[in-house]
């Protein structure tokens, strides 16, 4: 028996909900073997939960990749990418590992903060790695950064950053909205350079959704690791990471995690898939 490769380029959530700790509970619930180059560190403060990011010398993570790339990689996903330089080095681990299945997670800042980890991480972005995203999952705020649009506010908004983000390179692109519109349902955008899906679920009565996105993203590297379309491996990861919400449990006063597992346990709760129409574009 043989299991795909998948790699992840993130960091440490020392608390465990979040970065390559998510994408490696991900990748073994999707039967992926999951590797990790690491590119910070996260810890938090036991009194306040305000976070602090130590970046690891760049020499180490370029042994990693080395390492990680050798053994031959069906996909590959990016998470906290703390520098330009950083952002370069995987760029040049995706050409190396020659794998068509990427996932850029454009981490862009990290939680208990508000602001950019480094604005000029942005153009790296759109520069070193658009063009090699199979898919890429910004959340609304991250969105808008990289369309060069604003934050969008609206489904339209959503629309037309997703096209501008694919016109920059990307393949197809899940745009995050969440809770965070003015809508009675959790949604989500996918864009995959020709049709638009909206993904929809309820709004789960619950704030322990830490790690949501790195599990998103994650579940898609696996899917497409285990030979699922690209339309396909969005799909059910929604379902996943939906489950993983309607789940999350509390850690401390502080914050909740996603459970993982969930959707094999509980199965998922319903996600509804909606094709619109080109005028709505």
């Amino acid at each position: 028996m043989s299991l795909k490769k998948t790699l992840t380029i993130a960091g440490s959530d020392t608390s465990g909900g979040a970065g390559m700790q998510a994408d490696l509970k991900t990748f073994q619930e999707h039967g992926t073997y999951g590797m990790v180059a690491l590119t910070v560190v996260v810890t938090m403060d036991p009194k306040t939960w305000s976070h602090r990011v130590d970046a690891l010398p760049t020499e180490l993570l370029q042994a990693q990749i080395d390492t990680a790339i050798s053994t031959g990689i069906d996909a590959i996903k990016t998470g906290m990418l703390a520098s330009e330089d950083i952002i370069k080095l995987a760029s040049d681990a995706i050409q190396r590992a020659q794998t068509k299945n990427v996932v850029i997670d454009p981490v862009m800042v990290c939680k208990g903060d508000d602001e950019v980890l480094n604005p000029g991480n942005t153009t790296a972005m759109i520069d070193y790695l658009l063009p090699y995203a199979t898919v890429i999952t910004p959340n609304l705020f991250e969105a808008g950064q990289l369309a060069g649009t604003g934050t969008p506010k609206t489904l339209a908004d959503m629309q037309k950053a997703a096209q501008q983000i694919v016109q920059k390179g990307a393949k197809a692109v899940v745009i995050k909205g969440g809770k965070a519109l003015q809508h009675d349902k959790a949604v989500d955008l996918f864009y995959n350079g020709s049709d638009f899906y909206l993904l929809e679920t309820e709004k789960f009565a619950t704030t322990w959704n830490h790690g949501a996105g790195c599990t998103f993203a994650a579940a898609i590297t696996a899917n497409l690791a285990n030979g699922l379309s690209i339309d396909e491996a969005v799909f059910e990861a929604k379902e996943f990471v939906a489950a993983a919400i309607q789940h999350g449990w509390a850690l401390n006063d502080f914050v909740g995690p996603v459970m993982h597992g969930a959707k094999s346990r509980y199965g998922a709760p319903a996600v509804t898939i909606t094709k619109l129409e080109a005028q709505h574009a």
